[in-house]
């Protein structure tokens, strides 16, 4: 079981990614589970998003507290949440910025594990016209760990955004072409 929790601000589509992961890789044939985390949040404020993939059923409904990836929509989190706590020693993080990896490692404490990077927020802007980062996120979740068949994660923005999709399928593809793994 591979499970992921999101990092992003109330009203930016984190929980709307960990449906979208979970729904793409059901319609796989997997299984899998998205729930998110709320408190008083508000809009702008740092909230968290779970998802589990899984061959087999899944029968845990507890709260992600050691996941396997991070998928981090909000570039500006690493400053003010340790976005890798918990992270499993050979996890990924996923992270939305334009900084060099360096960067990234001293924002993130020196973290020394696997690492995505995209420019989301420019992908997001040029593609969508706004900086709603989830859809272009997905593409780096998709590059990064290789869960999901894009074919699967379209027909789940086709159903998702009706009309929108094909700018947000353009954007998650974009994000899969530009990802840098390290």
């Amino acid at each position: 079981m591979i499970e992921i929790r999101l990092h992003g601000r109330g009203g930016q589509g984190g929980v709307t990614s960990a449906e979208l992961i979970a729904i793409a890789a059901i319609t796989q044939g997997k299984y899998a589970q998205a729930f998110p985390s709320f408190g008083p949040e508000r809009r702008g404020a740092p909230v968290q998003a779970y998802a589990r993939i899984s061959d087999t059923k899944i029968r845990t409904r507890e709260k992600i507290y050691h996941p396997d990836v991070i998928l981090v929509l909000d570039a500006s989190l690493p400053k003010i949440v340790k976005v890798t706590s918990g992270l499993k020693e050979n996890g990924m993080a996923i992270l939305n910025s334009h900084h060099s990896e360096k960067e990234v490692r001293e924002m993130l404490s020196g973290y020394q594990g696997r690492l995505a990077l995209v420019d989301a927020n420019k992908i997001a802007i040029e593609e969508l016209g706004v900086p709603i980062t989830n859809t272009t996120m997905l593409g780096a979740f998709i590059k990064a760990t290789g869960l999901i068949d894009p074919l699967y994660m379209e027909e789940a923005l086709k159903n998702r955004f009706g009309k929108l999709a094909e700018k947000n399928i353009k954007a998650l593809h974009r994000a899969i072409e530009e990802t840098k793994i390290y």
